[in-house]
């Protein structure tokens, strides 16, 4: 089978007489939910169907609705996506007034057709630089989670596939009775959007793709540059705190501080302090340097975990903490709908290719946990595929639109965002300086918001790609002010940045 193939959409779906029955929120926000059927295997019209469950909530403006606006986030397939509630993040914003607000569980996930998998503890041990005797048990521990994803799975994640999600996309426009629907897609979710405009061109109005994927990366490549943008933080980090040495006193430059944070790892791996081992501080490094405002916050910490100082360990544990969603103790199943839908792409079945890039990362990129982008992933042990392939995107049969993206964005490199711009040959918006993944109506960047506003309601595009200030680095001089003592992490401001941080993209 062809690992990228050429568009050939499905037949388009009758318009059912009555449309959706819309039903208000039971929690009693300004949503409305339904449903639309859809078949499971859309070579199998009439076979078995399922249902993908949608939000709306109905333009401000009556008299000035210019149509639907479909948002979607997610990682890959619509993962830990906001889904049907997505309507609730951009209601009461100037795009509500002319739209519709429309989002959907895509296939696989939430209230459409969860494919599950089994929760398998690893044995390996946990380390942001695993030894080469723990890369065997490594890959074992990915293939018992492969196995366990088709245990619970079944025939159902075959089906999962982002053509399929972009006909059921279709077969919503349908149901809503719209020729044309505008799209708003975020982070992984560009990747649908960007098919949907492939098979779909003809009924695609408006669109911006908010933090990208990368179409030449989908997904191995896109994991592996997470590491090298982790590293890219880090490093601007470690110039800027080098540049004030006489502040935080880890070094006169970006080499000389990147030498003490790996002296502090290894004395941290050879005795842990409070808990925090070297995996744990290498976390802390990488996932506080995308954040710029906290850069003095997270030098402040590494100092205190330099010498051990008890006053730095609660803020410590703040950077530590994942974003991702983890199962719960005594879980015995969990979302399988990114081990299913990754499986799209060609990926190494050579364990010897995962284990030499494992190597590299483990020098290269240790902070941000980096090494785990380039180990094994269940792709490699799996025996059924997904019945599609990837699709080779294009942008032939409608008219440009947006990409935005942070320059840092950890998660979505700016490289993946500026190759979906030339791709497809969009506006690209640049965050400068700046970590954030999804912008729009998300991070408070009022010349973002206004440029995707403009487009979307009035249709307003730059002439030319755009670079807009990003959040500003901290305020803090090359200087200690006279008199002032040893400096410590402010926990409530970092507890407080960190939590709005990452309850923005979810608020609703």
């Amino acid at each position: 089978m062809n690992p990228i193939a050429d568009a050939s959409p499905a037949a388009p779906a009758a318009r059912p007489d009555d449309g959706p029955l819309w039903r208000a929120d039971p929690d009693g926000s300004a949503l409305q939910f339904a449903e639309v059927e859809v078949p499971l295997d859309y070579e199998d019209p009439d076979g078995e169907h399922i249902t993908v469950a949608v939000g709306r909530i109905p333009a401000l403006d009556p008299a000035k609705r210019r149509g639907v606006l479909v948002a979607f986030n997610g990682g890959p397939g619509g993962h830990n996506a906001q889904g049907r509630l997505m309507p609730l993040r951009l209601a009461g914003t100037a795009v509500h007034e002319v739209y519709d607000l429309i989002g959907f569980d895509t296939r696989g996930w939430g209230a459409s057709a969860p494919v599950l998998r089994e929760v398998v503890q690893g044995k390996a041990p946990w380390s942001s630089r695993p030894a080469d005797e723990d890369f065997a048990q490594i890959a074992e521990d990915v293939r018992a989670t492969e196995e366990g994803a088709a245990r619970a799975g079944g025939t159902l994640r075959a089906h999962i596939t982002t053509r399929n999600v972009a006909r059921d996309l279709d077969r919503i426009r349908v149901a809503l009775g719209e020729d044309r629907i505008s799209l708003l897609a975020y982070a992984d979710a560009t990747y649908p959007a960007c098919v949907y405009g492939t098979l779909f061109g003809e009924h695609v109005d408006r669109h911006v793709f908010d933090s990208s994927v990368d179409p030449g990366g989908l997904w191995r490549g896109q994991y592996m540059a997470q590491a090298e943008a982790i590293r890219a933080n880090v490093d601007a980090w470690a110039a800027w705190v080098g540049e004030r040495d006489g502040v935080f006193g880890l070094g006169g430059d970006g080499d000389a501080v990147i030498a003490g944070i790996e002296e502090t790892a290894a004395a941290l791996h050879a005795e842990p302090f409070c808990g925090l081992d070297r995996t744990f501080f290498d976390n802390i490094v990488g996932n506080g340097a995308q954040h710029r405002p906290l850069w003095d916050q997270l030098a402040d910490t590494v100092r205190g975990l330099r010498d051990r100082s008890h006053a730095a360990v609660e803020a410590a544990w703040l950077f530590a903490a994942s974003e991702w969603e983890q199962p719960a103790p005594g879980q015995t199943h969990t979302s399988g709908l990114v081990e299913a839908i990754t499986a799209e792409a060609e990926w190494p079945t050579d364990l010897e290719t995962y284990f030499a890039d494992m190597r590299l990362f483990r020098e290269r990129y240790p902070y941000g946990n980096g090494v785990m982008r380039a180990q094994p992933w269940v792709v490699a042990f799996r025996e059924d595929k997904p019945r599609e392939p990837m699709t080779r995107v294009t942008r032939e049969r409608y008219g440009p639109g947006l990409v935005v993206h942070a320059a840092g964005n950890p998660m979505l490199s700016h490289a993946g965002g500026a190759a979906m711009a030339a791709l497809v040959d969009d506006r690209l918006v640049t965050v400068e300086d700046d970590g954030s993944n999804e912008m729009f109506a998300v991070r408070g960047n009022a010349a973002v918001d206004a440029l995707v506003t403009g487009y979307l309601v009035d249709g307003r595009l730059p002439e030319a790609d755009v670079t807009v200030p990003g959040t500003p680095r901290p305020a803090v001089g090359p200087a200690r002010a006279a008199g002032s003592g040893p400096r410590l992490p402010d926990t409530e401001h970092v507890k407080h940045y960190l939590t709005e941080y990452r309850a923005a993209a979810r608020r609703r």
